[in-house]
């Protein structure tokens, strides 16, 4: 169990890429709102299905939720979604590349609040390896866009860096409020507990979501109803690269399973140069190497 949440990470990573993927697909046909919903409406079944498989084909006893629990579900959940609408607000800000590279202070900002929020510390080899990875994701994301590294240095105060700043903050929280979810439901059963707490974020997400599209725009609701055959692959997808991160959030701390998570990112760059044959820059490549490095660092604490 020690190490298990460590292949957990990299499968939910590799799928959140297939995730976001057939979403950018989605993206032009559902608009914004429509396709971040798809990963929640159509994610949710596929949630509780496997809860049900643990439950009753494993015999796991079925959590009993209290007030704690909720609380953190209500905060994570919330906080998933602004983290989003503010990542989402970047495509219109003038400089995304700024904002977007501020996004990704999430790993630390998640270290600050769980040390807030649930009184962990991580060991100083962990808290360089998350600093040095951090810097590998700055270099990778800069190394295409017309912001250098200089200008993200010297841009932190402009609005498009503070939105990426909130929107880091946000996944931080809701990351913390997962694991602090599963916590609280106490007991052994770690697969079971990260079960449940992902079936109950995904229904809450999907009821404020389905509430509010239904409110603002009806026809985009009916829309992603429509687009079902592409939509579901988001929710499987989706759904399974969740239950990898909300397993190994249960399992480890949260700030070092995000951290990880962050091989996403070689795996993005890996794509295009198999797939797509683009070339690879030098920054890209310095980029990945600190990410890898400081992943190992964070590894051997």
């Amino acid at each position: 169990m020690t190490f298990l949440w460590i292949p957990l990470t990299i499968a939910a990573a590799f799928l959140q890429n297939v995730r976001s993927a057939l979403q950018k697909h989605l993206k032009g046909r559902l608009g914004t709102t429509g396709a971040t919903f798809v990963r929640f409406g159509y994610g949710f079944p596929f949630a509780i299905a496997y809860l049900a498989v643990l439950v009753y084909g494993f015999d796991f006893p079925m959590p009993a939720p209290n007030g704690e629990f909720a609380t953190f579900i209500v905060i994570g959940g919330l906080a998933q979604i602004l983290a989003t609408a503010f990542l989402v607000t970047l495509f219109d800000a003038r400089n995304f590349a700024v904002g977007t590279t501020y996004s990704k202070t999430e790993t630390v900002q998640a270290a600050i609040f769980a040390i807030i929020f649930l009184g962990e510390t991580i060991s100083l080899n962990a808290t360089i390896g998350i600093l040095v990875s951090l810097v590998g994701v700055v270099a990778i994301s800069s190394a295409r866009g017309p912001a250098g590294i200089g200008a993200i240095a010297r841009g932190w105060t402009n609005r498009a860096a503070l939105t990426g700043l909130a929107s880091g903050a946000f996944f931080g929280v809701a990351a913390v409020s997962y694991r602090g979810a599963s916590l609280s439901l106490g007991g052994e059963g770690f697969l079971v507990q990260a079960a449940y707490t992902l079936a109950t974020v995904l229904v809450f997400q999907t009821v404020v979501m389905a509430a509010y599209m239904a409110v603002r725009n009806i026809g985009e609701l009916l829309e992603v109803l429509r687009a079902w055959k592409i939509a579901v692959w988001v929710g499987a997808s989706g759904a399974f690269a969740s239950i990898g991160w909300f397993t190994a959030m249960t399992i480890q701390n949260a700030a070092l399973v995000r951290a990880l998570g962050q091989i996403e990112l070689v795996f993005t760059i890996a794509a295009s140069v198999l797939i797509f044959r683009e070339k690879i820059v030098r920054m890209e490549l310095v980029g990945i190497a600190l990410v890898v490095g400081g992943i190992v660092i964070l590894l051997l604490r």
